[in-house]
């Protein structure tokens, strides 16, 4: 409403709703907080997993910090803010999502103590802008240097990023695969700097075996039987022919009728029909194959003839996968038989594993550049957050090897950001030295919910941690798995830098992005989600009162 001559003027619908200055603030942090609230129990290698039931009643059990938040039925504009902090840890590092979201709603919480003593929001994220950049350069300053060839640093860091996600019995095993995998798709770049290129490792799961059991292969796994019981199923020097056209009788693209009036005429459309399939065979001997992996359908008539060639055949192979093979044996994909030639062919093994029903294509030649980590697990469940945390865990050491830093974990270096930052909020003038300083409380917060999942003591751990580290040992940390505080970089607890500044970095945007609000004006149509029944705060526009449009978390959780 503004005021005309005396008289009030309204300007919003009548059914539209509106929260403004301190009420809306904090309704944004109440909202913020809950998301990070909601996940701040995974963190860490002691972490608790969450069960998720989708409404078609799928199950995911999980303790991956993007997963839980994109996979809960979360309707409330200011939370889905800070779920897209995780989204974009996620694409940018490949883990820490539940540290970002966590320091975000610690920072929620630190500046909404500050708006009450009459800080201006404004001063506030001045001083959480202030206190990032220095904390990041810090991190620079920290961060030790990794050499792309230091196997055992890199598979530290496989290790630390696994811990927690299933892993944890067969981690030497899965880190090693995992360092190989990188090394097979490490490239030299222009400046001598080592390129990553995660497109070429492809990750497939197996259930009914164990972690253990999981390998690398140099080539792809193929889940796919062939077409035809007498076909020939372990081939060695196999020469791969991959079509993107069905092997059938082309239909016609209109309903049509075939009048007849003699079975003769039947006869002979049938016999048009099987020629016609004959000669697409007769295509694929002429070219050389032996193996044949097809995207569209291969017909059953096809299928003899090629049995009967000796060629080894599949179908309805996924489009992946044939991108994935043409890599891997230099094939050339091929849309038309008719221009189907020897220069097409790519040369690969092929084994069959039976039990698994799986084909390996394997290849040693130069126009090969692509492996597999073919993960097993117990169940569906076990192997789905396997390949989560293996996912992660590429992510990471890839981030390493192209960034070549890595520092101490265990909640080392957020204490030590913050002993570093409470000494430069010294130097910071006006209000936004508290701000400074409760951006440095906020770091805190992890090593606490550390000790807290593990079952330890948080506030004696914290006062160990900050100790040891004023007394110079900047490496200190907590080991989770003894409760003690130790050198974690030389425990094996190896944390990339490129994560850790991405993960201040989006916390402290969406912090500040929450903070900048101070209106919140609803559409009149929300009011019918939630509004006043919503038990928001002050009738908080509906969807969006208080924790009212966050009903699907509650049963998500």
């Amino acid at each position: 409403m503004s005021q005309q001559m005396g008289q009030p003027m309204v300007i919003l619908g009548d059914d539209a709703q509106r929260v403004k200055d301190r009420d809306a603030q904090s309704h944004n942090i109440s909202a913020a907080r809950a998301v990070a609230e909601a996940v701040r129990s995974t963190l860490g290698p002691k972490g608790m997993d969450k069960m998720l039931v989708s409404s078609m009643g799928d199950v995911t059990v999980t303790n991956d910090g993007v997963t839980i938040l994109q996979e809960m039925d979360i309707d409330n504009p200011t939370a889905e803010m800070i779920i897209e902090v995780a989204e974009t840890q996620e694409d940018e590092a490949g883990d820490g999502t539940t540290t970002a979201v966590a320091i975000a709603g610690e920072l929620l919480k630190q500046s909404e103590d500050l708006i009450e003593q009459d800080i201006h929001p404004t001063a506030v994220i001045r001083g959480f802008n202030l206190a990032s950049e220095k904390a990041r350069a810090e991190v620079d300053n920290i961060a030790e240097e990794v050499d792309a060839d230091d196997e055992e640093l890199l598979r530290k860091v496989a290790e630390t990023s696994m811990t927690g996600k299933g892993a944890e019995l067969n981690k030497e095993l899965l880190s090693q695969l995992i360092v190989d995998a990188i090394g097979a798709v490490s490239v030299e770049g222009p400046e001598d700097d080592t390129i990553v290129d995660l497109e070429y490792v492809n990750i497939e799961t197996q259930t009914g075996r164990s972690a253990g059991e999981s390998e690398l292969l140099n080539g792809a796994v193929i889940s796919k039987d062939p077409v035809h019981p007498d076909m020939q199923t372990d081939i060695d020097d196999a020469e791969i022919l991959l079509i993107d056209e069905p092997i059938e009788v082309e239909e016609a693209e209109v309903d049509t009728q075939l009048s007849v009036d003699s079975p003769d005429q039947l006869q002979q459309f049938l016999d048009k029909e099987e020629a016609r399939l004959k000669e697409k065979v007769e295509q694929i001997v002429d070219s050389g194959a032996n193996v044949v992996f097809c995207q569209k359908g291969i017909d059953d008539l096809a299928q003899h003839y090629l049995a009967k060639e000796g060629i080894l055949a599949a179908r309805r192979v996924k489009k992946s996968d044939i991108g994935f093979l043409k890599e891997i044996t230099g094939a050339r994909i091929v849309s038309d038989l008719d221009t189907a030639t020897e220069d097409d062919l790519g040369a690969a093994t092929i084994r069959r594993d039976g039990d698994d029903e799986l084909f390996y294509v394997e290849s040693e030649g130069e126009e090969s550049h692509g492996v597999t980590l073919l993960l097993r697990g117990s169940t569906e469940h076990v192997a789905d957050e396997l390949e989560r945390g293996l996912t992660d865990a590429l992510d990471v050491v890839s981030q390493t090897v192209a960034d070549g830093r890595v520092l101490a974990g265990g909640g080392a270096i957020e204490v030590e950001l913050a002993s570093r930052l409470r000494d430069y909020a010294d130097s910071v003038s006006g209000r936004e030295q508290l701000a400074v300083e409760a951006f440095a409380d906020s770091l805190e917060l992890i090593p606490r919910v550390l000790a807290e999942n593990a079952g330890i003591d948080s506030i004696d751990t914290l006062v160990d941690l900050r100790s040891a580290h004023e007394d110079g040992d900047a490496r200190a940390g907590l080991n989770v798995f003894g409760g003690s505080i130790e050198d974690t970089f030389e425990a094996g607890i190896v944390e990339p830098a490129h994560a850790k500044e991405q993960a201040l970095a989006s916390a402290t945007e969406a912090a500040n992005l929450v903070l900048k609000i101070d209106d919140i004006i609803s559409a009149g149509d929300l009011s019918t989600e939630g509004g006043e029944d919503a038990g928001g705060p002050g009738g908080a526009p509906g969807g969006m009162g208080g924790m009212g449009g966050m009903g699907g978390m509650g049963g998500a959780m």
